[in-house]
């Protein structure tokens, strides 16, 4: 059975084989950087063949200046945190019309929490004024996980003055957008902050 860039960007243990077709590097490489311990993993037991957890392979890779392309798909996951169902439905229709992207959503700071466990966005789009806590903690939180580093934080709000935009960057965020806003502007600022080349035009 073959293991197509589809079937590798949803994998979490992967062969050496899987892991050298990734990385773009013979097998042979992958193993002696296994058995080296630059590239740590383990053995399937009562047998030699060795596995090595999705995190592990991303600490690899981008310590290695791989490109992360085909592990992670062709598309960009993107988490959208609002309580204002109007706001997150804007997001969610213009995000997916974009088939470049991945959308989830989430309404408190708890749920965004957990969503960036499990879904490991790319980018966050926060809102300043949620429910149970201000986003500038959300965005504080998050910073302070090294797995999160790379992750772009843009902050949408209507009600916040300058020394609080400045608070807000000060606290990690990539950028601030004030409401209302364009949503195709967005959409390219989104692009902008993740590397991706400009979408065609239609």
């Amino acid at each position: 059975m073959s293991s197509g860039p589809e079937n590798l960007a949803e994998k979490r243990v992967f062969t050496t084989g899987e892991a050298a077709a990734v990385c773009k590097v013979s097998q042979q490489t992958i193993i002696r950087c296994f058995d080296s311990g630059r590239l740590t993993g383990f053995r399937v037991p009562g047998s030699k063949f060795r596995r090595i957890p999705r995190d592990e392979l991303i600490r690899f890779m981008k310590a290695n200046n791989i490109p992360l392309e085909a592990l992670e798909g062709a598309r960009r996951r993107i988490l959208v945190v609002d309580d204002d169902p109007a706001i997150l439905k804007l997001f969610e229709d213009a995000l997916a019309r974009d088939n470049r992207f991945e959308v989830r959503s989430a309404t408190t700071g708890y749920d965004a929490g957990m969503a960036t466990e499990s879904f490991r966005p790319h980018l966050i789009i926060l809102d300043y004024m949620l429910p149970d806590i201000n986003g500038n903690i959300v965005c504080q939180r998050l910073r302070s996980n090294p797995a999160l580093k790379d992750t772009r934080i843009i902050f949408v709000s209507g009600v916040v003055d300058e020394s609080e935009v400045r608070d807000l960057l000060n606290a990690g965020a990539d950028e601030f957008i004030k409401k209302p806003f364009n949503v195709q502007a967005l959409v390219r600022k989104i692009a902008e902050l993740l590397g991706m080349e400009p979408a065609p035009a239609r």
